[in-house]
């Protein structure tokens, strides 16, 4: 049987449309009625992930569970949410639904393990940064986690908010690349470990392999939902 995939999206919009074409993308169909079934809540007031984790906001949860709960009583079979700093509070969402929500971290944590490598850069929101949500993801699997300077992340911070969420995506892709250059110095590979970095950023700009978990999430979505 065919399954409905739940993307539980507005974190940010434009993240929300790529996953939606990588998914279209990824999917091995010669005809419309090949593809699987989406819904989409794109749902940009939940409040800002980053923002909570570092006691300076609302907490998102309620609006998580919320629209979480709204996918799986309009009909999905299992949700992928398009925002790595949310999988904070994967654990908790998925106690509140009945259906499967599907980790990225983890998901991208045993790609990594796969490629071989024991040791990775991360490019993410300073919340995914200061959650530790990749490092245990990574650490867990023998794999040792890098991640940008203080200065270094700050311009990470601002590439993300005042570029690709702000729809300026050129000073926002030129200021992740100039972080991204001086990690590849001392890494294996990299994770776009932010859906904003996963818009700006392409695998031909580094020397070192881009992991990308929005890539990752999209080829397991068409995967579930066709039973490949």
């Amino acid at each position: 049987m065919e399954k409905v995939i739940g993307i539980l999206g507005g974190m940010g919009p434009l993240a929300t449309v790529d996953l939606f074409k990588r998914i279209v993308l990824k999917t091995p169909a010669k005809k419309d009625q090949e593809h699987p079934r989406i819904i989409i809540y794109n749902n940009p007031k939940i409040p800002d992930r980053t923002a909570y984790i570092l006691g300076k906001g609302e907490n998102p949860l309620p609006e998580l569970i919320d629209s979480a709960k709204k996918l799986e009583k309009w009909g999905a079979d299992f949700i992928i949410m398009p925002c790595n700093t949310a999988h904070y509070f994967a654990d908790e969402i998925q106690k509140a639904i009945k259906i499967p929500l599907i980790n990225m971290i983890e998901e991208t944590a045993s790609h990594v393990e796969a490629l071989g490598v024991k040791r990775v850069g991360i490019l993410a929101t300073t919340g995914t940064i200061v959650s530790g949500i990749y490092q245990k993801a990574l650490e867990k699997r023998g794999i040792e986690a890098l991640v940008p300077s203080g200065e270094d992340q700050e311009k990470v911070m601002k590439a993300i908010y005042e570029g690709v969420k702000a729809g300026d995506i050129e000073p926002g892709r030129k200021l992740l690349l100039e972080v991204a250059k001086k990690l590849e110095n001392e890494v294996e590979a990299i994770i776009a470990g932010c859906t904003e970095v996963s818009v700006a950023l392409k695998p031909e700009d580094l020397s070192v392999p881009l992991v990308d978990p929005m890539d990752i999430l999209a080829e397991k979505a068409v995967k579930l939902a066709l039973g490949l």
